[in-house]
């Protein structure tokens, strides 16, 4: 009874209105993401997870991961619970957010050609674009994280946060790689839609839409 009281509690947060991406972390939405992040009821965390994995499939460009500061606190204590440290506080979360600020961050994946000649993840650049407008939010900082091998998580629990740069054994080729681009959460609407526009050198590589509103 006392699992299922929790998997109920757990659907409430899940199903609860959602006004849009949290720019603020208080300490109750601390608790819900502890709560969510240490649930042992997968179906309950890939359903989190699932509005913030944006499928894009237009080869290079496999998907775009959003992490809002909400799901920042809810990936930390996801990934200190899988190496069986449950005892997540109040103060790992304000750290956990202090690292990053009010920033939003798109962690886009891309896969290679098994045949590139790339020496390194190309050039892509990452912006919001504001549908139906000609504005462009460009990011605060981008990173470009190499992969070389095969992927080593796949699927819907395959989670965008921490990233681990994987490092070439002298024989695996570079398989593909991840962009992260940080955005000001101040300069976004929080219940707006947005473009994620990736780009090579001003050609457009894929395009897809990010909904905040039903994000926290």
């Amino acid at each position: 009874m006392k699992d299922q009281a929790v998997r109920v509690l757990l659907l409430l947060l899940l199903t609860a209105g959602v006004a849009g991406y949290e720019r603020t972390v208080d300490l109750r939405a601390i608790d819900e993401a502890v709560v969510l992040g240490q649930s042992r009821d997968e179906s309950v965390r890939a359903r989190f997870h699932r509005p913030y994995r944006l499928q894009v499939a237009r080869p290079p460009i496999d998907t775009v991961d959003v992490v809002t500061p909400f799901r920042r606190v809810e990936l930390a204590v996801e990934e200190r619970a899988r190496i069986g440290d449950r005892l997540f506080r109040q103060r790992d979360a304000l750290d956990a957010l202090a690292a990053h600020g009010d920033t939003i961050e798109l962690f886009v994946e891309a896969t290679f050609h098994p045949q590139n000649t790339f020496i390194g993840v190309p050039a892509y650049q990452v912006t919001l674009a504001v549908p139906g407008a000609a504005v462009r939010i460009e990011p605060r900082a981008e990173r470009h994280v190499p992969r070389f091998g095969p992927r080593v998580l796949t699927g819907p629990m395959a989670l965008p946060y921490p990233l681990t740069p994987s490092l070439p054994s002298g024989s695996d080729p570079l398989s593909g790689g991840t962009v992260i681009a940080s955005f000001d959460g101040p300069r976004l609407d929080a219940r707006g839609a947005y473009d994620v526009v990736i780009e090579e050198s001003g050609k457009e590589l894929a395009r897809v839409r990010l909904d905040l509103a039903g994000m926290r």
